[in-house]
């Protein structure tokens, strides 16, 4: 297996941004590195509830870049952020292989859920987070909600979007980093200097890896909420809704202004509807 990081220093580079971000916020919050399928990973835990709630990012993200909803879900419940394998973070910086790699992680999430369970447990997962919940089969998992999921649709890649995802990793410069971001927010939203500052820093340091795939359902079915942004410039709502009744039976919830970092420009929402789910029960 191969690193994601270009040099050493790179993640520490990378290391360095995440525990000083943890160390600033402001939420009560335990650290630990733990081991699920075989691999070092590191998950933030914070809130307090019966329930858990296990926050699984996208690509490129990391569990410090989330603190924005981390902490919207902890007003409410006991929130655990996982940093995923083979992603910039602080869990194992080797590379999973592309063939059977959802497969793979959908394994590595039951083991994690597992060791970090405490009552049941609802699994939020934003883009590839999402299609790695659903390749999941942990029994303990209550229900699921599903926000700008990878892997049940092609994503679209507009003109847009490639020209400045090609200027973020030829350049590696703050500019580049909003540019992209900016375009990853819905029109009335600008993107935190935080995440433009980890961006940054991902183009530096971080081999990029690209979409997820298609996504592989457990046999398990739960009860799923699916949410995305009316503005996803990846996921278009007329194309998405589609697939996810196909694919899950269930209805696309469209959140109106948002686009795919909906997580950030919407965290309460979202912590609405894990709470909503955890009552119901669906």
């Amino acid at each position: 297996m191969t690193s994601i990081y270009r040099t050493p220093a790179g993640r520490e580079a990378v290391a360095a941004w995440c525990h000083e971000r943890f160390d600033r916020w402001a939420v009560a919050h335990e650290r630990e590195t733990t081991v699920a399928h075989g691999t070092p990973t590191h998950v933030v835990a914070a809130g307090r509830g019966e329930h858990t709630v296990l926050l699984v990012p996208g690509t490129n993200f990391g569990a410090a870049a989330y603190l924005p909803l981390a902490t919207a879900l902890a007003a409410h419940c006991r929130v655990v952020v996982a940093d995923l394998p083979g992603q910039p973070g602080l869990s194992s910086g080797e590379r999973i292989p592309r063939a059977g790699r959802l497969d793979w992680y959908g394994r590595w999430l039951t083991a994690l859920i597992e060791k970090t369970a405490r009552g049941p447990v609802t699994v939020l997962g934003h883009s590839l987070g999402a299609a790695i919940a659903l390749a999941a089969d942990s029994p303990l998992v209550r229900n699921q909600v599903l926000v700008s999921p990878g892997g049940l649709t092609r994503l679209r890649i507009t003109p847009a979007i490639l020209a400045a995802s090609t200027n973020w990793v030829l350049r590696r410069t703050p500019t580049a980093s909003a540019r992209l971001l900016r375009l990853m927010h819905g029109p009335a939203h600008a993107p935190r200097p935080e995440l433009v500052e980890w961006m940054t820093l991902v183009a530096r340091h971080v081999r990029s890896t690209a979409d997820p795939g298609e996504a592989a359902v457990a046999g398990r079915e739960v009860p799923r909420a699916v949410v995305v942004g009316e503005s996803d410039v990846f996921l278009p709502s007329r194309k998405l809704a589609p697939a996810v009744r196909r694919t899950l039976g269930v209805e696309l919830q469209v959140l109106p202004s948002a686009g795919h970092l909906v997580v950030e420009e919407n965290p309460e929402r979202l912590a609405e509807l894990v709470t909503g789910a955890q009552e119901s029960g669906t």
